[in-house]
């Protein structure tokens, strides 16, 4: 018989995340992360797979979304790691300006349009 299996798919999410339900900094799948540079000793399996995505990305960003498609976890328990990861200053968070939003008339002339489409 064959020792026990080392398939990171077993452990279930409340485990990976230390049974928290919700991220402790506002991170949502849209969120675009990027990764700093550094580690720390110590870091769990999750955050070091994490952290390991960004060496492709040559200092790009990625969504929350994409990381959870990646490393094929559920979308919160994600949110719940790059949370913590940003807490530790190993990842940061992109901040929109409310500026770079579109103004409420442009939206609402798009969605006419839309609607005279369908």
């Amino acid at each position: 018989m064959s020792g026990p299996r080392q398939d990171p798919d077993l452990v279930r999410p409340y485990v990976r995340t230390g049974g928290r339900s919700r991220p402790s900094t506002d991170v949502r799948l849209e969120s675009l992360v990027f990764a700093a540079t550094g580690t720390l000793p110590g870091l769990n399996p999750d955050a070091r797979r994490v952290l390991g995505l960004f060496a492709a990305s040559h200092g790009g960003g990625l969504a929350v979304a994409e990381i959870a498609s990646a490393l094929s976890l559920p979308p919160s328990t994600t949110r719940i790691l790059v949370a913590d990861l940003i807490e530790h200053g190993l990842m940061t968070l992109a901040q929109g300006r409310d500026d770079d939003r579109p103004v409420t008339s442009l939206i609402e002339r798009v969605l006419h349009g839309l609607r005279a489409l369908a």
